[in-house]
Order: C-alpha cells, then sequence, then structure tokens
C-alpha cells in the first residue's frame, strides 16, 4: 500500500514538471516565411531580408506574443558569428513559400523589429543567434501562435 502511494506521488510529480515545463517557451521569433533575400549575395551574404508574417515574444518570462504581422525582419550578423548566420540564413531559404512554422532567437534577447513591404531596408537589426532555427512538426504546427500568424498571411 505504502508502496503504491509513493509510486503515484511520483508520476503526479512527473506530470505536473512537465506542465510546468510547457508552460514556458524561450523562442523569440515565429514565423511562416514566404522568401528570404541575401544581401549583397546568396554567396557571400552580410545581411538577410526575412519576408513572411512573425510573432515576437514580449520579452517576458511565459509564452507571450506580440500580434502577429506581415512584412520582413532585416537582419545583419554579429561580428564573429559570419558562419552560424549563413547555416541558419541556408535553412530559412529552405522553408520559404512552404507555408511551415518556424522559431528562432531567444525570449529575452533582442529580436529586431518587424518591418512594412514598403519600407525600405536600412540600419538592420542583429540577427540573434541562439538555439539554431526549429522547424515546427506537424503536432506543433496547430500552437496559437502560428494559427495567428497563418490568419495574417491566408486571411479568409
Amino acid at each position: 500500500m505504502r508502496l503504491s502511494i509513493i509510486g503515484g506521488l511520483v508520476v503526479l510529480g512527473a506530470a505536473l514538471t512537465t506542465v510546468a515545463l510547457r508552460a514556458s517557451d524561450f523562442t523569440g521569433v515565429y514565423a511562416v516565411v514566404d522568401k528570404v533575400v541575401l544581401e549583397p549575395s546568396d554567396t557571400a551574404p552580410e545581411r538577410v531580408q526575412i519576408w513572411g508574417a512573425f510573432a515576437l515574444a514580449d520579452g517576458k518570462a511565459g509564452s507571450n506574443y506580440g500580434t502577429a504581422e506581415r512584412g520582413y525582419l532585416y537582419y545583419t550578423c554579429p561580428s564573429g558569428q559570419e558562419t552560424i548566420c549563413r547555416t541558419e540564413w541556408a535553412d530559412l531559404k529552405s522553408v520559404a513559400g512552404k507555408d511551415t512554422g518556424i522559431g528562432f532567437g531567444e525570449r529575452r534577447k533582442a529580436t529586431g523589429r518587424i518591418r512594412k513591404a514598403g519600407e525600405k531596408p536600412a540600419s538592420p537589426d542583429e540577427y540573434p543567434i541562439s538555439r539554431g532555427l526549429v522547424r515546427l512538426s506537424a503536432g506543433h504546427e496547430s500552437l496559437p501562435v502560428i494559427a495567428r500568424i497563418k490568419a495574417v498571411l491566408h486571411p479568409q
């Protein structure tokens, strides 16, 4: 009897821990990418324009994101991180136009700003290097933030 009570408490503790871990999301930017423009060229990029729809983390603990917006993000690579940037930018280019939810950057770091389509690219933000690009699997495509992003891209 005592062993089954202890076992039940262990299972309950594990379940509560799982719920607590899922309550916090470390991703800084969620997006569905339409296209990626590398500047000055695809072979030696120094800057990137990421076009699509985005929701940026509010910068606080938890899983809150701003309003989903259509436009583009404009980044330059932090000095000394060119290899990482080029790898991630190539990954971004590989999902462009595929209506795939992705995430990158980190919640508590600067993520840049969403620029309107008519805004000329100038003064790029620093690309938010963190854990790499996360492609959301079919099960995660139903995240509320991705649904809001897709609604901006595909209004009914």
